[in-house]
């Protein structure tokens, strides 16, 4: 349950249940509760909606906030950010044109939900925003607020939370961060809210999986075309972009090879993809840029936990600060013992425990 004294509360509602719920806890701890619908548009180069692909912000989804809105008895407004959201897919395709693999949801939760969200509560007199993300927020010992992950490990998204500006999150709410899934829905069918049943929303709410490299193409005015080399520069064969790779993939090259092989570098320039066997990968170190601290910026070397991708554990490390805003981080936990696959364009994000220190852009 929120701890923070009853004020006025925006809550982003995307017509999903974690978000309803988040909307009827705070009702219940006695906020003034204001729900805001992002309309985020689909970009043309996306097309038609596949069926069965359960993305957010969609009309249906519009329909499902305004509903539970009436339910529990609060308002609800649209909030058109479909401009907004162009600088995500402007984003998204740019990075997979630089061989890069990104992440647009931590980009909206920076830039929109726990960014223009705060000038809407501004400008309605509202002290919190709040989101039906699975992370929690509490108090250290000299009262300043700290970002933890959320009670059931499967299901925490601090991860994607970590490029929020430290000042606001004094101003963050997040009621569902102490809940397992299975518990919100039986809260959402006890309250007899329209979206206790509904699929979650996938990764990546306006393209379809697989279907993101045509977007890219579309956006970028064509596919970025190459071959597939090995490390020593020996051609093994084409590929149709490199938009369709990620570093440490393994399934999809289209190539014949007596043994597995991963991509382990993506280049832009020359539009080749490297592959090579699983242990060529890099999983050792990594260094980051733009740098988020929700921590007073360490100066000096520490340990801590690193992880490099929102669906795989943290790893052991030794983090260095840099210059200009960029971190190294090397990873100590041996073979076998490293985060997966170091992807440029993902984030690093570091951790104490269970607490989010902050984390970073992957460069290489």
């Amino acid at each position: 349950m929120p701890s923070a004294s009853p004020s006025r509360v925006v809550v982003a509602m995307s017509g999903g249940v974690d978000s309803s719920v988040a909307a009827a806890l705070l009702v219940e701890a006695g906020h003034e509760v204001v729900g805001v619908f992002m309309r985020q548009g689909r970009p043309p180069e996306a097309g038609p909606a596949r069926p069965g692909h359960q993305g957010c912000c969609s009309l249906a989804d519009a329909h499902d906030a305004r509903r539970v809105a009436e339910r529990l008895g609060i308002p609800l407004y649209a909030l058109d950010l479909t401009p907004d959201f162009a600088r995500i897919i402007d984003y998204f395709a740019a990075e997979y044109g630089r061989g890069r693999t990104p992440n647009p949801c931590v980009r909206c939760n920076a830039w929109l939900k726990f960014g223009r969200l705060f000038d809407h509560a501004d400008a309605v007199g509202a002290g919190h925003v709040a989101t039906g993300h699975y992370a929690r927020l509490d108090r250290d010992a000299d009262g300043s607020p700290r970002l933890r992950r959320g009670r059931e490990a499967a299901r925490d998204q601090s991860y994607v939370l970590f490029d929020v500006r430290a000042d606001r999150l004094g101003r963050m709410l997040l009621p569902v961060g102490d809940l397992p899934k299975d518990e919100v829905r039986s809260r959402a069918r006890a309250l007899g809210l329209a979206t206790a049943d509904k699929p979650d929303s996938q990764e990546i709410c306006f393209v379809a999986p697989g279907e993101h490299a045509a977007l890219v193409a579309a956006r970028l005015g064509g596919s970025r075309a190459g071959e597939i080399v090995d490390a020593t520069g020996a051609v093994l064969g084409r590929h149709p972009g490199i938009e369709h790779f990620t570093v440490g993939q393994r399934q999809g090259l289209g190539i014949a090879a007596a043994r597995p092989l991963h991509v382990i570098a993506i280049e832009s320039r020359t539009c080749r993809v490297v592959v090579g066997p699983r242990d060529a990968v890099p999983e050792a170190e990594l260094t980051a840029a733009e740098a988020t601290w929700l921590v007073p910026p360490p100066p000096e070397p520490f340990a801590c936990l690193v992880q490099c991708r929102a669906q795989r554990p943290p790893a052991p490390a030794v983090v260095t600060p840099l210059e200009a805003g960029r971190f190294a981080a090397r990873f100590t936990g041996g073979p076998g013992a490293g985060p997966g696959p170091i992807s440029p364009g993902q984030p690093a994000v570091c951790y104490a425990g269970d607490r989010l220190l902050g984390g970073g852009w992957i460069e290489g």
